[in-house]
């Protein structure tokens, strides 16, 4: 048979005119089907996996803390180490702070209210860009946070090097604060507000298991954090032994001290001060560092004092002694 008739699969047609129709399948597999789920949404896609697993450690931080969540506004890390601060009352606190800010994101067709307006109020005159955002991207950028309507972006904080810190033509005896296992932003912040009263060069922390530079802890600082600077270093160990070798006495604080604050005979001399936990103290090595531990006497009454007020009343003592 002459053409492809022979051809494995071909099929020659013996009639003529229109063939059969569908039955309306074709038709119906052109009609919309509507909006392609989201990848989240469809249960056999990585992205739901992984969003279903990040949920869990979610829901038990959530039900640890749902008081404050509901007042909308917990600070939260992102990837790129800048910070989202979401909420109408703790977006507004951070922009009377003077917080550094990049980017005020506000949800289109907001209901706005005294808090509203003033933080806008207060971004305008900052030239900080305000960004009018879909609410599902704000719930996006907020991980899912009760935001209100509002949310700041405050960039990563550019830290010192311990180096900076002990430059000799720094004015004054030089004097800084080390950070030994301190984990909470506002004595961070409470700290360097200290540092700064008290004619401090600046304060040191670890970069893990240590508390660093977030909007709490410029908040708490009320402004100080603009003008004393923070260092990070990798050892806390070595860079004391790094301070040492520069000059400076390492004096560690804790309650089982070798001598208490009125006794203190090295304040004039340059100085680290290492601040402990209120819980656990000084670290074993760090304590093995310093070359004195000083104590703060109390009263029965008290059994310890918080970093911050414990730092601030060594700082004083060391400011009185100096201007003698």
């Amino acid at each position: 048979m002459p053409g492809n008739s022979q051809r494995r699969g071909a099929i020659r047609g013996s009639k003529k005119g229109p063939s059969g129709g569908s039955g309306g399948q074709r038709r119906k597999g052109l009609e919309a089907r509507g909006a392609t789920p989201k990848a989240t949404e469809r249960t056999k896609h990585p992205a739901h996996k992984n969003a279903a697993r990040a949920a869990k450690p979610s829901a038990a931080r959530g039900a640890r803390s749902a008081g404050p969540s509901r007042s909308g506004g917990a600070p939260r890390r992102t990837k790129g180490s800048s910070e989202i601060v979401y909420g109408r009352n703790s977006v507004l606190e951070a922009l009377r702070a003077d917080i550094p800010v990049t980017t005020m994101y506000i949800a289109g067709r907001l209901d706005s209210d005294d808090r509203v307006r003033e933080a806008l109020k207060i971004a305008t005159s900052r030239s900080v860009s305000i960004l009018e955002t879909p609410r599902g991207e704000l719930d996006r950028i907020t991980d899912g946070g009760v935001h209100q309507g509002l949310a700041l972006q405050v960039p990563a904080y550019v830290y010192a090097n311990p180096k900076d810190l002990a430059n000799p033509e720094l004015p004054g005896i030089p004097l800084i604060v080390a950070l030994d296992g301190i984990t909470d932003p506002r004595n961070l912040g409470a700290i360097i507000r200290s540092v700064a009263a008290f004619g401090g060069h600046g304060v040191v922390v670890p970069e893990r298991r240590s508390v660093g530079m977030t909007a709490s802890a410029w908040k708490t600082s009320a402004g100080a954090a603009a003008r004393v600077p923070v260092a990070q270093c990798s050892n806390l160990t070595r860079t004391l032994q790094d301070y040492r070798r520069a000059g400076f006495f390492v004096l560690g604080l804790d309650m089982d001290g070798d001598v208490t604050l009125p006794e203190l005979a090295l304040a004039k001399e340059p100085l680290v001060i290492v601040v402990g936990s209120e819980g656990k103290g000084l670290s074993r090595l760090v304590r093995e560092t310093c070359d004195q531990i000083v104590s703060i006497p109390m009263s029965s009454v008290v059994e310890s004092l918080n970093a911050g007020i414990a730092t601030g009343v060594t700082l004083y003592e060391v400011a009185r002694r100096r201007a003698l």
